[in-house]
């Protein structure tokens, strides 16, 4: 099977399945000399894992990280760096009566055309359950950035139709709010809407944002080497998320090139440092990072798995209505932002490690 391998220098290669003994990933290009244990990625497993909360999937996970290889005394050698996640809580059961036709919305039916089999346990690698090895190394590519003063931060937007007010933004509302919204009035509202959601059996959507500090300009290529276009990659492999937009979005379409461009000016009281009166362009332009915010917004459908009566095939080819069974999220959106957060963290560690090539005076500067 292909596509499982991610990243150009700082490359990710993710493993496991839902229902197998564990997940897991191997990070290759990180550089030795960085501090590393597992108290450094655990608290990234502990914002995705099941279990946390009455919005999220019952199942019980643990999701305690091993480092395998990589590091000596807690720090990484320059090795490949291999991540261990145990399942530990698999109930097999509750979907050994799918194993004969397509759930509504999954990837059952796709995977069986590609590949003439599928794991039905939990939906094997197409399932959500895989991230856990991306989050996992996205915690070593976020450690990484913050020593370079690139910070990233990614929340809830809305689910459904509770959106966060920007206006009452708070960072920490984001690890203590269990929708992961940075507003708290918001929280109370959304967690309100869910429980009618889960009262009438169904599911909800909603939005991710994400926000790059601290980005230098110039980090992206022209032409397919986008930083745009890579992050947009990276978002979209995220199950369930169905459209990227970088700055402004889609909006843009219905506007003047007058009120779209974002005006360049000198920062005062800095050395003719380079800025921008707005930021519409969601800090990139043409592909290359302009040294504002970078904004990244994802749109995600609501859960495919409800329990409600669903119209669906087998494999026989009969049409038959089925209600689907197990443990399942009302909203993927909580637990996917630290995905989204991991995601853009090894696409931009990824892109500045590329941009060390792109200018002589760099390498000078480097070996001379």
């Amino acid at each position: 099977m292909a596509g499982s391998t991610f990243g150009t220098i700082f490359r990710i290669t993710t493993w496991g399945e839902s229902h197998g003994k564990a997940l897991g990933v191997v990070v290759d290009g990180c550089p030795a000399g960085l501090a590393l244990t597992e108290a450094d990625i655990q608290p990234y497993l502990d914002r995705r894992k099941p279990g946390t909360s009455q919005i999220t999937t019952q199942r019980k996970e643990d999701d305690q990280v091993e480092i395998l290889s990589g590091t000596f005394e807690g720090f990484t050698t320059g090795t490949p760096i291999s991540l261990m996640v145990r399942n530990t809580s698999q109930i097999s059961r509750d979907y050994s009566d799918i194993a004969g036709y397509y759930r509504p919305g999954h990837a059952d039916y796709t995977f069986d055309q590609k590949y003439g089999f599928r794991d039905y346990r939990g939906g094997g690698r197409s399932s959500g359950r895989e991230t856990a090895g991306r989050v996992a190394a996205g915690a070593i590519a976020c450690k990484i950035l913050g020593k370079l003063g690139v910070h990233i931060c990614a929340y809830t937007r809305s689910l459904g139709p509770i959106q966060a007010d920007m206006d009452r933004f708070d960072r920490d509302a984001i690890r203590h709010t269990v929708t992961a919204m940075p507003d708290y009035q918001a929280d109370a509202a959304a967690c309100a809407y869910l429980e009618e959601i889960k009262k009438a059996t169904d599911s909800v959507g909603g939005i991710m944002e994400c926000r790059v500090e601290g980005l230098p300009a110039g980090i992206g290529d022209p032409v397919f080497g986008k930083l745009d276009a890579g992050l947009a990659r990276a978002i979209m492999s995220i199950g369930a998320v169905k459209a990227v937009e970088i700055g402004d979005g889609c909006a843009v379409s219905g506007r003047l090139g007058s009120s779209n461009n974002d005006a360049f000016r000198i920062r005062t009281g800095t050395d003719a440092q380079v800025t921008k009166a707005t930021n519409h362009a969601g800090g990139i332009l043409g592909g290359i990072s302009d040294g504002d915010q970078i904004l990244i917004r994802a749109h995600v459908k609501p859960t495919p798995s409800i329990y409600l009566p669903q119209d669906t095939v087998n494999r026989e080819g009969q049409e038959i209505t089925v209600q689907i069974k197990g443990r399942h999220d009302p909203v993927i959106v909580p637990r996917a932002v630290v995905v989204m957060e991991c995601m853009t963290a090894l696409t931009i560690l990824d892109a500045m490690l590329l941009n060390l090539s792109a200018r002589m005076d760099s390498l000078e500067q480097f070996y001379l």
